[in-house]
């Protein structure tokens, strides 16, 4: 695709994006959450399927909402609540150590920036990112493995790693499409741009995606 195509290409996920099942985070972030429990479910998220990500967070959400209430909790009953959320004896341990050094270092309130939610054990840039777009509203690209694979199978980037894709989005991608672009493409990867065999057919991008690497569609 055209550098210039990716304004038409924003506009189109836009109108298809009503017909697709929403994130889970992202539905958690507008249901009034916090910073925190954006950090939380985007934690309880990674390698884990949607369905089980809500559940999970809900479950945890209705016994501790913030820093101070997740402290009362040991890492066996966190572990219990997230289960079955993948490696979520690992993730237990990460929420119950996180949240207590928020109590201890900042007073309960979790930062709102990019290096300071990296300098959390396990947090790395998607995550943090996450955190800035959904939870504080703030820009930042969250790159997941879905806006890595599409951008690259759009032609709109040539990259190997998903930071890399995060610093050549960030020199070349609209500012006002920095906080909605994970949105769209989670959904669009989720629904239709599959990573193996996507349903090129029926893809109103068809025209302008370059198709980089894929070798086989429906």
């Amino acid at each position: 695709m055209k550098p210039d195509d990716i304004h038409s290409v924003i506009e189109t996920l836009r109108e298809e994006y009503k017909n697709w099942q929403t994130p889970a985070v992202t539905i958690i972030a507008q249901c009034n959450g916090s910073p925190f429990k954006v950090l939380i479910s985007c934690i309880i998220s990674l390698r884990t399927k949607d369905e089980v990500t809500a559940k999970a967070s809900a479950r945890i959400f209705a016994r501790a909402q913030t820093p101070k209430a997740m402290t009362q909790l040991s890492t066996e009953e966190i572990s219990q609540l997230i289960y079955p959320a993948g490696f979520y004896h690992n993730k237990a341990e990460q929420i119950s150590l996180l949240s207590r050094r928020l109590m201890d270092e900042y007073d309960g309130v979790l930062p709102d920036t990019i290096d300071a939610l990296l300098d959390f054990k396990g947090v790395g840039r998607k995550t943090a990112n996450l955190v800035m777009t959904l939870g504080f509203g703030k820009p930042g690209i969250c790159v997941d493995t879905h806006v890595h694979r599409i951008c690259n199978r759009l032609g709109y980037v040539s990259t190997k790693s998903p930071n890399e894709t995060e610093m050549v989005l960030r020199s070349q991608l609209p500012t006002e499409y920095w906080i909605i672009i994970n949105d769209l493409l989670v959904a669009f990867g989720q629904n239709l741009c599959h990573p193996v065999s996507p349903r090129c057919s029926d893809c109103r991008l068809l025209n302008v995606c370059g198709r980089i690497g894929v070798t086989t569609s429906r």
